[in-house]
């Protein structure tokens, strides 16, 4: 049995991580490998590492047949997210629909069957419509995605879905917080660059900047434990799930763990230039109850005991 991860970054390569402790040998498939950050988080000599890219069809299913592939957790996503995909829609737009579908696509034609892809929290708060309280025959009856980047996820959602109902894959979409954690290379998404940056800061003496609005985070290792759940599962239920820390957290709540984390720290509440990455237009937080029952998922890793292992993991793997 042998899982392909799709996309060696800050989510994949955790993914590998734990396959690789627990005795397996994932193969690890990505456009452009950054191999020196990826074995900071997991041994590449027990790891396979496959170029490879969901826009070529052809690669996905050599990958599957070359190495006896029996189930695929997709965790490629356009760069920079939400912030990326209102810069070039049609990049995301094909990166993350086609690339998913072409991934579903090669699974059916090969008969492989459980298919795990990342989706986003975005879906549970960038919003808007739903006036017509479900009634079919009214224009407003569903909630529709503000951004480009949520509208692909739903559409990934969507799909993913269909291809189950119709087709025998077993898939599972889940909707990832935003996502910060141990990872030195390009990419990773806004708000993962965003909490880098403001605990590079606080390291180095200065002040971390923390964006002004409430976020809903996961922690990389929770996200990908969460990923290997859905991977293992018996029972996937509706295929959809939230994976975070399960509460919105306060600028003032990142501060103190920041401080915490980095005795002295000191931080501002601004707007980092060129993010986009508050959801200030909800205050709920995602409902954990499907996910812990159907894969057993709950986080290990509250904001508190992330933060200070992404400062001691950044001691550890300075510059």
């Amino acid at each position: 049995m042998t899982t392909l991860v799709i996309g060696a970054g800050l989510i994949g390569s955790q993914v590998a991580r734990i396959l690789a402790e627990r005795g397996e040998k994932p193969a690890l498939m990505d456009v452009a490998a950054q191999t020196k950050s990826i074995g900071e988080i997991v041994d590449l000599s027990k790891v396979t590492l496959i170029n490879g890219d969901v826009l070529r069809p052809l690669s996905i299913v050599d990958a599957l047949r070359a190495h006896n592939v029996t189930r695929i957790a997709h965790t490629a996503a356009n760069p920079l997210l939400t912030l990326g995909a209102q810069r070039e829609p049609y990049s995301a737009i094909q990166l993350n629909i086609m690339g998913t579908v072409n991934v579903l696509e090669a699974a059916r034609i090969t008969g492989l069957k459980r298919v795990v892809v990342s989706s986003s929290s975005v879906l549970n708060h960038y919003l808007d419509g739903g006036e017509d309280k479900g009634d079919f025959g009214r224009e407003e009856a569903f909630p529709r995605p503000t951004t480009f980047y949520s509208a692909t996820k739903q559409a990934v959602e969507s799909l993913g879905l269909n291809y189950a109902k119709w087709c025998g894959i077993e898939f599972a979409g889940l909707r990832y917080g935003a996502v910060f954690g141990p990872w030195s290379g390009a990419g990773g998404g806004g708000p993962s660059n965003v909490i880098r940056q403001a605990l590079k800061d606080a390291l180095a003496g200065r002040e971390a900047t923390v964006p002004p609005g409430a976020m809903e985070w996961v922690y990389s290792k929770d996200a990908a434990r969460g990923t290997v759940m859905a991977l293992d599962a018996k029972d996937l239920g509706n295929g959809v799930f939230n994976l975070t820390m399960g509460r919105l957290t306060t600028p003032s709540e990142m501060a103190e763990a920041i401080s915490a984390a980095v005795p002295g720290a000191k931080a501002k509440f601004e707007m980092p230039a060129g993010t986009g990455v508050s959801l200030a237009n909800r205050a709920e937080h995602a409902d954990l109850s499907r996910s812990k029952k159907h894969l057993g998922y709950e986080p290990q890793f509250p904001l508190m005991k992330a933060v200070k292992d992404q400062v001691e993991w950044m001691r550890n793997h300075p510059g």
